[in-house]
């Protein structure tokens, strides 16, 4: 997995892993899970806070995320991202500074430009009151030597919605009714003071219990691992582990196509923008921030995820459903109760791994092949991945595409910027693929590797698949005894 330190990755692992371990064994009580805290951080000197005392408090808060629960004790969130308090204490509060190339000169066009009296002459520099600072950035602009910079704290620059703010203290707030769960607050963080629930142990229960639980691993898979690493060894691995089956979801990238291509084909005839519903990041966008766009112009078709997951619980009602992926955001679509057969959890690259350490089981080079998707389905973790298999589908379906524009959107300012202009009513496309990674899926937050060595692996082992057309793929899959929408009616 990748973020911006090592060891906060490494610490996540242990965490998780033993946490697993606990799990399989029905020990996970109060005491043992004491014992991974102080195998952190034994003491008595600190490894990486100012005492071990903090070490291991902010373990705890790991260990509780771990467990699918949130990190804070006196605070209980829904929400999928949470903050551990306790790591979160070592940002400058202060978002403009006034650096030590400041001259002191005597034009103090710094002092001048402020309108809230915040800033005043110090002994050797001038000095900003941050209880009056209102962080408007006069001063910065002002200032002839570039001398004032703006410190603004990773979580807060990497929110593509203006979801984090502060408390009186310093500490990093998550607004629920803003946060989409991209997850890129997490991975921007140095202190590892932001994490989203794992749910493992529910996963590890349900096996335990002798229930069917099936994996179903994202198509942005193929690559994380290398290139000799494709959908088989995967799928090996995991039911080495303990899960009964695994099920690509690029086959649900094809039931996708298929029915966002019949909804595009009359969107076109009525002449209505509308927009790709696959990336829940991007679904949560317009939602929470263009609520009209939401009900008027999103794809009606579910995510093929759920697709999936309703495939599967066609087959087998009470089997137990999970994704696996570079999503965080995914964690958040399993938790929406208003779609009916839905993921039961939704794990990251990094957990799965994990997952398999705490079973001592590596992934490793099979020689069977594996693919139940078409390559268009496989390619829907690229940016325009998705658009390129709907026109695919309406090629396939003998419909003309040569007048069908469209806006492919990967990255949150990029889905910003295009639906502020469905808003407006002043987008020329007719129908925009929103992705909230840059990228798309393969540049997720929690991928396994830096996306170019993903791209390249990923690239070989798409080389390697057969190029079946997707309403010839589908032929094999029932599709009628569920309903692809997100409403769940029938056709």
């Amino acid at each position: 997995m990748i973020t911006n330190d090592k060891g906060i990755v490494d610490l996540k692992h242990f965490v998780i892993r033993e946490v697993c371990r606990l799990a399989w064994n029905d020990e996970l009580t109060h005491d043992n899970r004491e014992k991974i805290a102080y195998e952190v951080s034994p003491g008595p000197k600190p490894e990486y806070r100012c005492c071990v005392y903090k070490e291991r408090e902010i373990v705890r808060g790991r260990i509780r995320l771990a467990m699918g629960k949130s990190p804070d004790v006196n605070k209980p969130t829904k929400n999928v991202v949470a903050v551990i308090p306790a790591a979160c204490d070592d940002c400058p509060i202060q978002e403009y500074t006034v650096t030590d190339g400041c001259r002191f000169c005597l034009g103090r066009a710094c002092l001048n430009a402020c309108r809230f009296q915040a800033i005043s002459p110090g002994d050797a520099k001038m000095r900003i009151d941050s209880g009056k600072c209102k962080s408007c950035g006069m001063c910065a602009k002002s200032c002839p030597f570039g001398a004032i910079v703006h410190l603004e704290r990773p979580c807060r620059k990497a929110c593509p919605v203006g979801a984090i703010h502060y408390d009186e203290n310093g500490l990093c707030v998550i607004d629920d009714e803003k946060c989409v769960h991209c997850g890129h607050c997490i991975h921007n963080c140095p202190f590892g003071a932001i994490g989203s629930k794992t749910y493992l142990v529910d996963v590890i229960k349900a096996m335990k219990s002798g229930k069917r639980v099936i994996a179903m691993c994202a198509p942005a898979t193929e690559g994380q691992f290398g290139k000799e690493i494709g959908m088989a060894a995967v799928r090996a691995a995991l039911m080495k582990a303990g899960f009964a089956d695994m099920v690509e979801v690029g086959l649900g990238g094809d039931m996708t196509a298929a029915y966002e291509a019949k909804e595009w084909i009359e969107a076109k005839k009525e002449g209505r923008k509308m927009t790709t519903s696959c990336c829940p990041a991007f679904i949560s966008l317009l939602h929470h921030h263009f609520p009209e766009q939401y009900e008027e112009n999103k794809s009606s078709t579910v995510s093929p995820m759920v697709a999936v997951s309703r495939y599967l619980k066609s087959k087998d009602p009470e089997c137990v459903t999970v994704f696996i992926g570079p999503c965080i955001a995914k964690k958040g679509e399993t938790l929406n109760e208003n779609i009916a057969d839905n993921a039961d959890y939704a794990l990251t690259y990094g957990e799965m791994v994990a997952f398999l350490d705490s079973r001592d089981v590596q992934i490793v080079p099979v020689e069977e092949d594996y693919q139940e998707a078409s390559l268009y389905g496989k390619r829907f973790a690229g940016s325009g991945g998705v658009a390129d298999a709907v026109l695919e589908v309406m090629k396939e379906m003998g419909e003309d595409v040569s007048s069908v524009s469209l806006l492919k959107c990967a990255g949150g300012d990029e889905c910003k910027k295009a639906l502020t202009l469905l808003k407006a009513g002043r987008l020329t496309e007719d129908f925009i693929e929103g992705m909230m990674c840059p990228g798309g899926c393969v540049g997720g937050p929690s991928k396994h590797q830096v996306e170019t060595m993903v791209t390249k692996a990923r690239n070989d082992l798409l080389a390697k698949a057969d190029g079946r057309k997707i309403l010839d793929n589908l032929e094999h899959y029932p599709m009628d005894s569920f309903s692809m929408f997100r409403d769940g009616h029938r056709e």
